[in-house]
């Protein structure tokens, strides 16, 4: 059986190397779309359009705004003397915030008395426009507040602290995830067409007439893509690490043995639409639909699954990426033990081999 299944995986290897342009997507394509997608996809907002409407005129209101312009985050677009234009120029999209600040600034912070600062925000944008608030309730808090002594007007006070990510960078949420669903896509495509390949070449019949059993086939096909999917996920992880300042707090050997369990399950659904599909297109659809869309809307990655629909947060249970993206955040950004995502590598051990099962089971009918 041994001799089989390393006979079948010499065979794969050799028609990657033959076939330069699959290997090389196979390889590249995780990293490219990690470079792309990891600067691309942000949830941070710079350089946000602020208009600045100073009533009360004196070196007190100069020092807000400036605080304002040197937290990185506001560029001044408009500098007026009364509110009224802000509308026009919030229709006209001039401005995405504006910063009033009332004629008895200077008086009431000098007699250390209550004040407030009116910022208003365009929200036709509404995740923008709670980040712009974001920014600004913290500059107001931390900048401007212990400049003057500012109460800042609020149904609670607290001074924030944040673990694992202080800067509150999105990219150190999103890379994680994106790494799963760049492995995800790339391990199902690469093992679906693997076998359509022989199918359509008519190889596949010439398997039939050989003494080898689905399982060993099943392996030899597998084990290839393991291997250049988990060389793929290391470089992947350099790139974040050194790109994207992505930290790696954990065991490397936790994170090795989780993404192999990862890859095994998306190798293994590979192979059963494989098993379905008669064509290299057909297996591309269905390998993208199955793949891409589950692990892009229902996995975490983006939207919270907290926030779905009773009816979608249970469907999201046989999602893999789901428990995957979990565990990687839990190992590589707080450097937690098996004790704290055992749960999501049970499900990953769970799908992994009902998938493999149906794909043997498959491959037997069609041996």
């Amino acid at each position: 059986m041994i001799r089989r299944v390393l006979a079948t995986t010499v065979k794969e290897l050799l028609q990657l190397r033959r076939d330069w342009r699959t290997a090389l997507a196979l390889l590249g394509m995780p990293i490219v779309l990690l470079m792309i997608y990891g600067y691309a996809l942000s949830f941070d907002v710079t350089d946000i359009r602020l208009g600045v409407v100073d009533l009360s005129r004196t070196q007190a209101s100069r020092q807000v705004v400036e605080a304002f312009l040197k937290s990185g985050y506001f560029v001044q677009k408009a500098a007026l003397d009364e509110s009224r234009p802000l509308d026009d120029l919030f229709t006209a999209e001039t401005i995405q915030a504006a910063l009033v600040i009332p004629a008895d600034f200077a008086s009431q912070t000098s007699a250390r008395e209550p004040t407030s600062l009116l910022f208003v925000l365009d929200g036709s944008d509404a995740q923008t426009a709670n980040t712009v608030l974001g920014y600004a309730r913290q500059i107001v808090a931390s900048q401007i507040g212990s400049l003057y002594d500012i109460e800042v007007q609020a149904a609670y006070q607290a001074d924030p602290l944040v673990w694992y990510n202080p800067d509150l960078k999105s990219s150190i949420f999103l890379v994680p995830g994106l790494l799963a669903f760049i492995l995800m896509v790339s391990s199902v495509i690469a093992t679906a067409l693997a076998v359509v390949r022989e199918k359509e070449r008519g190889t596949m019949e010439s398997l039939r007439a050989t003494p080898i059993r689905a399982i060993e086939l099943l392996l030899g096909k597998t084990l290839p893509y393991l291997l250049v999917g988990s060389v793929s996920a290391a470089g992947s992880l350099f790139l974040a690490w050194a790109l994207f300042d992505v930290p790696i707090r954990g065991s490397l050997l936790w994170l090795a043995a989780v993404t192999l369990l990862f890859l095994a399950g998306g190798l293994g659904w590979g192979i059963f639409i494989s098993t379905i599909a008669e064509t290299q297109q057909l297996a591309f659809q269905l390998s993208l639909l199955s793949s891409m869309l589950p692990t892009l809307l229902l996995s975490g990655f983006i939207f919270p699954i907290s926030s779905m629909p009773k009816a979608l947060q249970i469907f999201t249970l046989i999602v893999p990426a789901r428990y995957y993206i979990s565990a990687l955040r839990s190992i590589v950004l707080k450097g937690a033990g098996p004790e704290m995502w055992w749960q999501q590598a049970t499900a990953l051990i769970v799908y992994a081999s009902v998938v493999l099962l149906l794909a043997t089971i498959r491959m037997i009918r069609n041996l």
